[in-house]
């Protein structure tokens, strides 16, 4: 098994983004440790803040942002940095080449119940021609991520990574090493799996309750076969699913706020996401369009999502088209 920086050296990997990547990774062995001890570290539960999208931090998510947020800023390559925790960016070295957008701590509802969360981080290119700090360098479409990925803390620690020439899955052995496990991840064209909260029926468009609704009919339905459903409430988890062994997750946009497109993060989520789904051969779009294609405006920009197996994906976008 090939050590994590072997393998992307091996691959021709820019030098410097291999440095940054074990930089990325040195947090995430702290998040994986503080995770694994729990309670006994006293970790657990919530506290009395709200981030920046009004949610309820547990104490886990402030955490993790503050081991990411200070082992970034002390490399030199990083220009600047932008978490779901932080109201605004925080830059690092003037001169840096990369931008890192990151979840510090997806899922993190169900730390308090044992269940699988995870990191997502996105890797930018710092615009040479803009050297002052802006959140407007930030702002750069999917399509130009340079590496992309989570790290899902589960009954192992997974690394699933991109540099954009194809996904690869590392587990963090006991040694504190990443070593190679996956190599080239394929997702299935086809699935019989889907994952949504339907909790949230009611309050969709027509084009995805119709689509859900066929889904549900199973084999005596127009899609003539019977699908499970799975709902973990964790990107991280779905999307590692989505990627072991295929399926479709969805967080599509829905009425309680009509001036957000949906719940998950473009910059934080939706962009890393998409290039990981894509590079292992799925599809990642809004259910109208491909994400990656989307020309963000706002640092904390909201996107809808419906990504994984690339038949049932293209099927979704065909009830949401030809509506």
């Amino acid at each position: 098994m090939q050590l994590l920086s072997n393998h992307l050296k091996h691959n021709n990997t820019d030098s410097e983004l291999v440095e940054l990547i074990d930089t990325l990774m040195i947090a995430c062995k702290e998040i994986a440790l503080q995770l694994r001890e729990g309670a006994l570290a006293g970790v657990l539960g919530t506290t009395e803040d709200t981030n920046v999208q009004g949610e309820t931090q547990k104490k886990l998510d402030v955490i993790s942002n503050d081991v990411l947020k200070k082992v970034l800023l002390d490399n030199p390559l990083v220009r600047g940095i932008a978490s779901e925790e932080e109201d605004e960016p925080v830059f690092g070295n003037p001169d840096g080449r990369f931008l890192v957008t990151f979840d510090p701590l997806d899922g993190s509802s169900n730390i308090d119940i044992n269940v699988s969360v995870g990191t997502i981080f996105s890797i930018l290119e710092a615009p040479a021609d803009t050297p002052e700090q802006s959140v407007d360098i930030f702002l750069q479409a999917g399509r130009k991520q340079v590496a992309a990925g989570y790290v899902l803390y589960g009954p192992s620690a997974v690394l699933a990574l991109t540099t954009g020439k194809g996904v690869n899955m590392f587990t963090l052995a006991h040694t504190g090493d990443f070593l190679l496990t996956r190599e080239q991840v394929q997702i299935p064209n086809q699935t019989r799996e889907f994952a949504i909260n339907m909790s949230n029926h009611r309050f969709w468009e027509p084009q995805m309750r119709n689509y859900i609704g066929d889904l549900l009919k199973g084999e005596e339905g127009p899609r003539g076969k019977n699908y499970n459903m799975r709902w973990i409430a964790s990107m991280v988890a779905e999307v590692h699913r989505v990627l072991t062994r295929g399926g479709l997750f969805s967080y599509p946009w829905d009425s309680r706020d009509p001036s957000k497109p949906g719940k998950l993060r473009l910059m934080y989520e939706g962009n890393p996401m998409s290039l990981l789904i894509e590079q292992a051969g799925g599809l990642s779009t809004t259910c109208y369009h491909d994400i990656l294609d989307v020309e963000p405006d706002h640092i904390h920009q909201r996107v809808s999502v419906a990504l994984g197996s690339k038949e049932e994906v293209e099927s979704l976008l065909e009830y949401h088209c030809n509506c």
